[in-house]
C-alpha cells in the first residue's frame, strides 16, 4: 500500500477516505474483484488497482519508461483484446522530443518491447480484428500544426503507418470490429474517422461552425486563443451506431449518429470542462469526468438529462473506464501539487461512490483488465 507523510493535507485526505469507506459500506458489496491499470504521469508509474469484497487498494506499482533519471510521462494505457498485454504511451519523450509506447504482459507485468512514435503519443486503442494499435500523436511541442495517428504492429512493436489527421488529435477509439478508428482534433474542432484497414481518413465531421484553434479547459496554459469546442474524447461506437464527444472548451457533449454522419443531439447544460466520456454496455448511461468542475456526471441517454453529478474527493478528475458488466465506473483523479492521485470507484446503478484508492501523482490514463473471483 502507498504511504504518505502525516501532514495537514494527508490528515484531511484520511478524513475524506474514512467518509468514503463509511458511505461505501452502505452500498451493495461487489461479489467479485475488478482490476484496473492506471498511470501516474508525474511518477513514471503504472498502478494495478483492485476493487472488490475486500475494498479498494493499490496492489502493485510498476515502474515504466526507459530513463529513471527523467520523467517520461505515462499518459495513455490500454489492454490487448485477448487480455494478455497492456500498452502505455510515454508521452513526453526522453532526451528527444519523440515519445514511445511500451508493451507489458498482464499479470507478471514484464516488459516486452517498445516503439518510438511521434510527438507526445497519447491515447491508444488496439484492434480486435487485426491486432494493430492506433496511437494519436497529440504533439504539445512547439507550434500548433497538423499531427498524425501512428499504426503499430503489436507483435514486433513496429510502426507500419502514420496517418495525418489534424491539430492535437486525442481520444483514440476503434469500433468493435476494428475496421474504423475515431478520434477528435482538439484544435480543429472535428471528429475524424479513419479506415483502419487502408490507413487513411474516410470522413470528417465539424463540431463547430467556426474555424481556427481553441484553448481547452483540460489543457489550458499551453495555447490561449479563443475557446471553441476543443473536443478531448470520443467514445467507442455503441450498438446503436452512436458515439459521444466531450466538448471540453464549449461545455457541451455531442451525440453523433455514425450512419447519418451528423450530430443527433447536443447536451449543452454540462458542468465545466467535460473531458472524458464512456457509455455503459447497455447504452443507457453516459459517464463524464468534468476536469474543471471536479465532478463525475451520469447522463440518462434516453432522456438526455444528467441524473447525477458527484464531487470528486480531490481536484482534477481525468481518466475513465467502465467495467464490462456495466456496474462500476473507475475514475482517475490527478490531485494538485504533491498530492497523491487516486482512483475513485462509482456504482453506476445507484450513482454513488463505492470506493477509493491512492496511487502516484497526477493519475491519468486508466484501462480495465479483468473481473475475477
Amino acid at each position: 500500500m502507498r504511504t504518505t507523510s502525516l501532514s495537514a493535507a494527508s490528515i484531511a485526505a484520511a478524513a475524506c477516505l474514512l467518509a468514503v469507506f463509511t458511505a461505501a459500506a452502505a452500498q451493495p458489496a461487489p461479489t467479485q474483484n475488478y482490476y484496473v491499470y492506471a498511470c501516474a504521469e508525474s511518477e513514471d508509474e503504472v498502478s494495478l488497482i483492485r476493487f472488490g469484497p475486500g475494498g479498494t487498494e493499490e496492489v502493485k506499482v510498476i515502474q515504466v519508461g526507459s530513463f529513471p533519471a527523467e520523467i517520461e510521462g505515462p499518459h495513455g494505457i490500454n489492454i490487448s483484446p485477448d487480455g494478455k498485454y497492456w500498452y502505455v504511451s510515454m508521452a513526453h519523450g526522453h532526451s528527444t522530443p519523440y515519445g514511445t509506447v511500451h508493451k507489458y504482459a498482464t499479470g507478471s507485468d514484464e516488459w516486452q518491447g517498445d516503439v518510438t512514435l511521434g510527438l507526445f503519443p497519447a491515447t491508444l486503442d488496439v484492434s480486435a480484428g487485426t491486432g494493430l494499435m492506433f496511437v494519436v500523436n497529440f504533439n504539445l511541442h512547439g507550434k500548433m500544426e497538423p499531427s498524425t495517428i501512428s499504426v503499430v504492429e503489436t507483435e514486433t512493436m513496429t510502426e507500419v503507418a502514420r496517418v495525418p489527421t489534424g491539430v492535437m488529435p486525442h481520444g483514440s477509439r476503434l469500433d468493435p470490429k476494428g475496421r474504423l478508428h475515431y478520434s477528435v482534433n482538439m484544435m480543429d474542432d472535428d471528429l475524424v474517422e479513419v479506415d483502419a484497414l487502408q490507413f487513411k481518413v474516410s470522413r470528417r465531421l465539424a463540431l463547430s461552425e467556426h474555424g481556427g484553434h481553441a484553448a481547452a479547459n483540460g489543457h489550458s496554459g499551453h495555447h490561449s486563443q479563443h475557446h471553441l469546442v476543443s473536443p478531448t474524447w470520443v467514445t467507442t461506437p455503441n450498438s446503436q451506431g452512436k458515439v459521444y464527444i466531450a466538448g471540453n472548451g464549449a461545455n457541451k457533449i455531442f451525440e453523433v449518429d455514425l450512419e447519418k454522419w451528423k450530430i443527433e443531439r447536443t447536451f449543452s447544460d454540462t458542468h465545466k470542462g467535460p473531458y472524458n466520456v464512456a457509455v455503459t454496455p447497455d447504452g443507457a448511461t453516459l459517464v463524464v469526468t468534468y476536469k474543471s468542475a471536479d465532478k463525475v456526471g451520469f447522463w440518462d441517454l434516453k432522456t438526455g438529462k444528467e441524473a447525477a453529478a458527484i464531487d470528486t474527493l480531490k481536484a482534477v478528475p481525468h481518466g475513465l473506464v467502465i467495467s464490462p458488466d456495466g456496474e462500476y465506473a473507475f475514475v482517475t483523479v490527478e490531485g494538485k501539487g504533491a498530492e497523491p492521485g487516486t482512483v475513485e470507484v462509482f456504482h453506476i446503478p445507484s450513482r454513488k461512490r463505492a470506493g477509493v484508492a491512492e496511487m502516484g501523482k497526477q493519475a491519468g490514463g486508466i484501462a480495465f483488465w479483468k473481473m475475477a473471483p
